[in-house]
């Protein structure tokens, strides 16, 4: 991270998180840059919730041109970035970063990411009761972009960590949606929420590393909406249990392209190659 940049034509993006190996941002950017013939690269590094501060500041020296933020800095970034958009100040989260002239500029394109793809499978959100599985800054995300939409009736939230859960609760209150806490270690009560829920989003890591789903499929009704963001596996527990009780899934791949798209043109000021980017990933995962 501490080589230097020397020619003045090229530019340097990357994604730090941890863990990071499974990310595929750098392969559909890669593609993007190599589409339309941009001397850009992306890579990923992994960065431990210890070197966060040091790691931004090694990104500032080399003359990074942005990078995208994944699990689990996306609320810690905000105290060593220099700017926010509104969107991003908004939700106290950011998944993008922009280098303008030194200045390392924050920005929230998982708004986007989340909803674009909630808006191609629901055409009237009034009266819908959500479940969201996580309250970090994915959850954050989705509050705010299902806050711009008319009707929602609740979102009950589920996490283990208190203070999170409050500050998404706190959230929700403040942008005009009624958000009610839940402790995660209660299966129960989640069994019980996930039966009377019109949609399910995970916004947890929980199914990255192969593990049983959440939600059995009997407590999933069919046309429920099931998003899970977990894009690798792209078949997560949690999607084969709704599978299995027949109901409507949005993969992880369409927040991660979604949330991209958005990215790049942040970064470029050009429009994202969707296709090229969505080819590359489907060359890994075969469409579902």
């Amino acid at each position: 991270m501490d080589a230097e940049i020397n020619n003045k034509t090229s530019r340097t993006f990357c994604i730090i998180g941890d863990p990071i190996e499974h990310s595929l941002s750098p392969l559909m950017h890669n593609a993007a840059f190599k589409k339309l013939n941009l001397n850009y690269s992306y890579i990923a590094f992994r960065v431990p919730s210890t070197e966060l501060s040091e790691s931004v500041e090694s990104l500032k020296r080399i003359q990074i041109a942005g990078f995208n933020v994944t699990i689990p800095h996306k609320v810690n970034i905000l105290k060593f970035l220099d700017d926010l958009d509104n969107d991003a100040q908004l939700a106290g989260a950011v998944n993008t970063v922009k280098n303008e002239n030194g200045s390392l500029i924050g920005y929230n394109t998982d708004i986007y990411g989340i909803i674009n793809p909630l808006e191609n499978k629901i055409s009237d959100f009034n009266g819908l009761k959500i479940l969201i599985l996580g309250a970090g800054g994915s959850c954050r995300a989705a509050i705010i972009g299902l806050s711009r939409k008319k009707g929602i009736k609740k979102i009950a939230i589920f996490n283990r960590d208190k203070n999170r859960l409050n500050e998404a609760i706190s959230l929700g209150n403040k942008v005009g949606i009624d958000c009610y806490p839940y402790d995660y270690s209660d299966s129960t009560k989640l069994y019980e929420v996930s039966k009377s829920s019109d949609m399910v989003l995970n916004t947890t890591s929980v199914g990255m590393k192969g593990e049983l789903s959440p939600i059995e499929a009997s407590y999933i009704t069919a046309n429920t909406i099931v998003f899970d963001i977990v894009y690798k596996p792209i078949h997560t527990g949690l999607l084969l249990s709704a599978k299995k009780a027949n109901a409507r899934l949005i993969y992880g791949y369409e927040m991660l392209l979604n949330q991209g798209y958005k990215a790049f043109e942040i970064w470029t000021g050009l429009e994202a190659p969707r296709d090229t980017m969505k080819k590359t990933l489907f060359g890994i995962f075969g469409e579902p």
